[in-house]
């Protein structure tokens, strides 16, 4: 597959977006050098859109991944590649933004990221290492501080674009009392157990993109569920397409204007993701579709705390737990 063949958005800062993106968060995350030639195999095929952050320990093998290509020709100049990396919650103060966005843009050997997401909104102590996070880590998120070091991010040319995760309408409500610039994209829990209807029209209302992580369900990984690749309904459609089960979950997200961020380290499965733009879904598959059960699959328990500032996952997510 051609990377031309891959449509993209526009963003509200101007920059381009491939409409499928890589992910590369995995627990435990492969050695370096295995997962920088699974990333090399995936440029090869046609993936254009990466998908990383500090807190996955994938920055580095990216860059290399991003070196390999160029050095193979797979593509001419860097430009031709999106990349998205995340500001983990240790780093969610105004002053330790642009240091981690520095150091992100080190391991990955970049000159700038495509763009830079506040991973939650969510702020830990400092010392907190990786998902060890005790109730007393979790302190008040300064959303206004926070965002303005990422708008000064921006304005430095270190992020093409900034945008927010796992925000919902709350929080982004919130961050527009101050915002001078509008996050160009809210990337949040997307598939077709858990459709975020609410979420995705109030982003499209302000300009915002929404992309989609767990696009499967984070199916077989450990904090997974079945609840998206053995679903009845979609396996119903797939067979009577011949497609995969994943091609219609994706080209849903597609058709919903939603980027999905996928990831599979299988090389066959990886190219057969990438099918699914040549073809669509009709309004009889998408009523089915709609009749899935609702449930957010990744509630993310590890933030909430009797003694911090999410008290229930209600709180967290804005009332759409």
């Amino acid at each position: 597959m051609e990377a031309k063949k891959v449509p993209e958005v526009i963003l509200n800062s101007g920059k381009k977006m491939p409409m499928i993106g890589f992910g590369t968060s995995e627990n435990p995350s492969p050695p370096h050098e295995v997962l920088t030639s699974i990333l090399v195999d995936a440029i090869e095929i046609g993936y254009r859109h990466f998908d990383t952050a500090s807190v996955y320990n994938t920055e580095e093998p990216l860059g290399q991944a991003v070196s390999k290509a160029l050095e193979l020709g797979l593509v001419k100049n860097r430009d031709e590649l999106f990349v998205t990396s995340k500001l983990w919650c240790t780093d969610a103060h105004h002053d330790l933004v642009l240091p981690s966005l520095k150091t992100t843009i080190k391991k990955l050997k970049l000159d700038y990221v495509d763009l830079y997401l506040i991973h939650f909104p969510v702020r830990l102590k400092q010392d907190v290492e990786g998902y060890n996070i005790k109730s007393e880590d979790i302190i008040p998120f300064d959303i206004k501080g926070t965002w303005e070091a990422m708008e000064y991010c921006y304005r430095l040319g270190l992020a093409k674009s900034i945008g927010v995760s796992n925000f919902g309408i709350k929080k982004l409500s919130m961050l527009f009392e101050s915002a001078k610039i509008y996050p160009a994209v809210n990337q949040v829990e997307m598939n077709s157990s858990w459709h975020q209807g609410k979420l995705r029209e109030f982003c499209k209302q302000k300009g915002i993109h929404v992309s989609a992580w767990s696009p499967l369900g984070g199916y077989k990984l450990s904090f997974g569920s079945p609840a998206v690749m053995e679903n009845s309904i979609l396996r119903e459609i797939a067979e009577a397409r011949k497609k995969s089960v994943a091609q219609i979950a994706l080209r849903w997200i597609y058709q919903q204007g939603a980027i999905p961020i996928v990831k599979s380290f299988n090389k066959e499965r990886m190219k057969l993701n990438t099918e699914i733009f040549d073809w669509e879904l009709n309004q009889e598959e998408f009523d089915k579709i709609n009749q899935i059960p609702q449930c957010r699959l990744q509630k993310v328990e590890m933030f909430v705390s009797d003694s911090g500032p999410y008290k229930t996952l209600e709180e967290l997510w804005d009332g759409d737990a």
